[in-house]
């Protein structure tokens, strides 16, 4: 099929095209929020175990008070404990998760050599609320042996998201675009909104797995959708910014966690940010490569007078004048006959597998999954590595969010002019190099270990934010979705392990950099051997696909035996 016609008589960009880019990745801020919002949902403040009785006096260093919470600003768990005396006499040595009893004490002091008891912690904590005013761990006390609760949120989170790519990429290819886009986005609010009224610490966690769901569905889906809705010219544009899209949300959760310090309040204002956009989504048309694959050229040709009708142009083009030869036979008799049956290809139910179709195609799919794998695990591990910077954690946090823009400008600039495989292979590449040098950067140097870490996220984001387009346009209409959800779906497996892998600077502090700078590297090298798809049209079957790599070997192979000879 040809359907990339349509941009060269419709606009690749006109106003019907930018009124549903710019409707569709609005709704994408609310992944990035979503994604994000755990920061401050789950966020543990300084705490310290309390004791039964009303306490008169507290003593921390040289501090004196009468009030816990007065001490919670300035508590520091590693340099001693609070030492607090009750209206009954009894003295007791406070730290997180353990209070300690002193025997027989002569002297209110800091300091006490005398015999101790120690009892674990009973359920009763004071928290400082200068930061955070409250959160599920403070309702729910997800502190000391409930810590792991607090910690599991998000892995849970990101489970939710991992089959949510793979189920919903499979389901946009089988029942169409638009369907998932409103579904999705509707129970993004709906979940949304019903996390903020969980009673209990497992409803929570489920409400938000299926919140992550939907959230990976749409996210998945969206990237599809204006790919399949804006021509060769701006294509590159306008898939890089849906990144930006996300980046948006992540700047919005930093400003409403800065203003809003009550959790469920918090929850609610995130969840309603972009509720407008359920107000007109049921107006969304399906693409025309969907309507194409599927068969129905009668919906086809509805949606190019539509379009040509809102741009302000004459509609010339025919449906059945996107096919080939071959197929505008049958093409027209479907046309007369309003016919929705679809051609022998596309009866067939297409899985997974099919993305292993062929040796060319296995290898492709392979190296395709390394790049979203270590897109994830790359940003999260950069990004948990800077949380050391210091300062104020809203403004790092919007910084975050802010620093993929220019990476995701930088990224659409070099994949026009040079290509998507000579853009992702040098950023990984870069990436690498820049885990390797903070390794031998003296730990003094601060500055230079800071610089070097924003430059390995800056390189990861461009390969992170192109490979959702690259994946489009490597992939046959048929199957892209599906190779976008599977491709999402091993970006979330990078960014479950991501937590994992920071975990091992307790056995060395640059094991994580020194993983993440190899796999970069590796991949970088083997993004090298994948087809350059810059100017060429988007793919409808798997026949087409195929070629887009054997034209490549078969060029390479006439420059090797010409240089032979």
């Amino acid at each position: 099929m040809t359907v990339e016609r349509i941009f060269d008589e419709l606009g690749h960009f006109n106003r019907f095209q930018a009124c549903l880019y710019f409707a569709a990745v609005f709704q994408a801020i609310a992944c990035g929020i979503h994604y994000l919002a755990s920061v401050f949902l789950v966020e543990t403040p300084n705490f310290v175990s309390s004791v039964p009785g009303n306490i008169t006096d507290v003593l921390y260093g040289n501090l004196t008070g009468s009030s816990l919470e007065d001490f919670m600003p300035v508590f520091k768990s590693k340099t001693g404990p609070l030492v607090v005396r009750t209206a009954e006499g009894e003295q007791w040595e406070l730290s997180r998760c353990r209070c300690t009893l002193r025997i027989d004490p002569k002297d209110f002091t800091y300091d006490f050599d005398g015999n101790k008891t120690v009892k674990t912690c009973d359920g009763n904590f004071v928290y400082d609320h200068s930061e955070v005013y409250q959160s599920i761990v403070t309702d729910w006390d997800l502190v000391c042996e409930k810590e792991w609760l607090a910690k599991l949120c998000q892995p849970t989170f990101m489970l939710g998201v991992l089959i949510g790519a793979l189920v919903f990429g499979d389901i946009a290819d089988r029942v169409g675009r638009v369907r998932i886009l409103m579904f999705t986005s509707l129970c993004q609010f709906g979940f949304g909104v019903t996390v903020a009224f969980s009673g209990n610490y497992y409803f929570f966690v489920v409400v938000r797995f299926l919140l992550a769901m939907v959230s990976s569905g749409y996210l998945v889906v969206v990237f599809v959708y204006v790919t399949e809705f804006t021509g060769i010219k701006v294509r590159t544009w306008t898939s890089m910014h849906v990144h930006a899209a996300f980046a948006v949300g992540i700047m919005v959760v930093a400003l409403t966690g800065y203003l809003v310090r009550v959790w469920w309040i918090y929850q609610i204002i995130l969840s309603i940010c972009t509720s407008p956009f359920l107000l007109f989504c049921w107006k969304f048309p399906e693409t025309p490569f969907y309507l194409m694959a599927k068969g129905h050229y009668k919906e086809a040709q509805t949606l190019l007078d539509t379009i040509a009708r809102f741009n302000g142009l004459e509609c010339r083009l025919k449906a059945e004048e996107l096919l080939e030869p071959e197929d505008r036979e049958n093409g027209r008799a479907l046309l007369e006959q309003e016919a929705e049956e679809q051609p022998s290809q596309t009866e067939k139910k297409l899985s997974i597998v099919d993305l292993f179709g062929s040796w060319r195609m296995a290898g492709r799919t392979c190296t395709v999954w390394a790049i979203w794998f270590i897109g994830s695990l790359g940003y999260y591990v950069f990004s948990l590595g800077s949380v050391n910077l210091g300062g104020n954690q809203y403004i790092n946090l919007f910084l975050a969010g802010a620093v993929e823009v220019p990476s995701y400008l930088v990224g659409c600039f070099a994949m026009d002019r040079i290509g998507r495989k000579k853009t992702c292979a040098p950023a990984l590449l870069l990436a690498g190099v820049a885990c390797m040098l903070i390794i031998v950067v003296p730990a003094d140097i601060e500055a230079l270990a800071i610089a070097l870490c924003m430059t390995g996220k800056f390189a990861i984001a461009i390969a992170f934010g192109l490979i959702y387009l690259y994946t489009c346009e490597l992939y046959p209409t048929i199957i892209r979705s599906l190779a976008v959800g599977s491709g999402s779906m091993m970006c979330r497996v990078g960014s479950v392990v991501a937590p994992f892998c920071v975990y091992l600077a307790d056995v060395w502090i640059y094991l994580p950099q020194l993983i993440v700078g190899i796999l970069a590297f590796v991949i970088g090298v083997l993004t090298m051997l994948l087809p350059e798809t810059l100017g060429k049209p988007l793919t409808t079957t798997l026949e087409e696909a195929e070629a887009l790599g054997r034209k490549k070997k078969d060029g390479m192979e006439m420059n090797l035996h010409g240089a032979k000879a």
